[in-house]
């Protein structure tokens, strides 16, 4: 939909369709997703046949092509990190008469948690399960606050499943844009890996039937709780290869 926006047109979906060139390099493939900042299409490499990523911003909410520039300078200095998706470069097209940036980024096959998640029996993991589940994504989210940087937006939509078996070996999709990292940031991301373990192994409907090594990891879901016992990504990962098994 677009409506008056001062000069220039709201956009809160580009509904590229498929086969549509880009930028001279690429041909759209297909949605992956959307959200509040723009939209992430499968792209193809016209040289090569290599398939990308390219996430899409709505203009208005990437004024002067910072929220663009932010982002692609976040995912740089993370590109150690194994869970983030690695950057590759920005391009821009014409889209209704303004510019579109989009950037670049790899491919990744796998499934989203909220998708794995429905499949399970039950529609969610063992304890045993959830907290190698958890293992990975605070082991992944550690190598980003060791940065002194935050993911800001953890959920089961944000996380992509390539492989799972002893181990999960995971992928985040989005980040979200604050100011300067902070030691709130930090604990937030800490919150939302509890919350995430929390849910997937049922939530409140199984909470109190769950084991106490369960219960101890999320403290009822109570926030300085979790905070006073995890300060960070890496205390609970810590935590999870030393705890103690009744």
């Amino acid at each position: 939909m677009a409506g008056g926006h001062g000069k220039r047109l709201y956009i809160d979906s580009f509904d590229f369709l498929p086969g549509r060139k880009l930028a001279g390099k690429y041909e759209l493939v297909s949605l992956i997703g959307a959200g509040w900042e723009g939209e992430v299409y499968e792209i193809r490499e016209l040289s090569t046949g290599i398939t990308r990523a390219a996430k899409f911003f709505f203009p208005q909410r990437n004024p002067k092509n910072r929220t663009a520039i932010w982002y692609a300078k976040k995912l740089h200095k993370l590109r150690h990190s194994p869970i983030v998706i690695q950057y590759q470069t920005q391009e821009t097209i014409t889209f209704r008469r303004q510019p579109v940036t989009f950037l670049v980024s790899e491919y990744v096959e796998g499934e989203l948690l909220s998708d794995f998640l429905k499949r399970q029996p039950g529609k969610r993991l063992s304890v045993f399960e959830g907290m190698h589940l958890l293992h990975s994504l605070a082991s992944g989210i550690e190598s980003i606050h060791n940065l002194r940087e935050y993911h800001g937006d953890l959920h089961t939509d944000n996380i992509i499943v390539r492989r799972y078996g002893l181990g999960f070996d995971l992928k985040l999709v989005d980040m979200f844009q604050w100011a300067a990292p902070k030691q709130e940031n930090i604990q937030q991301d800490v919150f939302d890996l509890i919350r995430i373990f929390y849910d997937a192994i049922g939530g409140a409907k199984h909470y109190a039937k769950c084991s106490p090594e369960a219960k101890a990891i999320c403290c009822g879901l109570k926030h300085n709780l979790i905070l006073k016992k995890f300060r960070t990504a890496g205390r609970l990962r810590d935590y999870l290869e030393t705890m103690l098994w009744g």
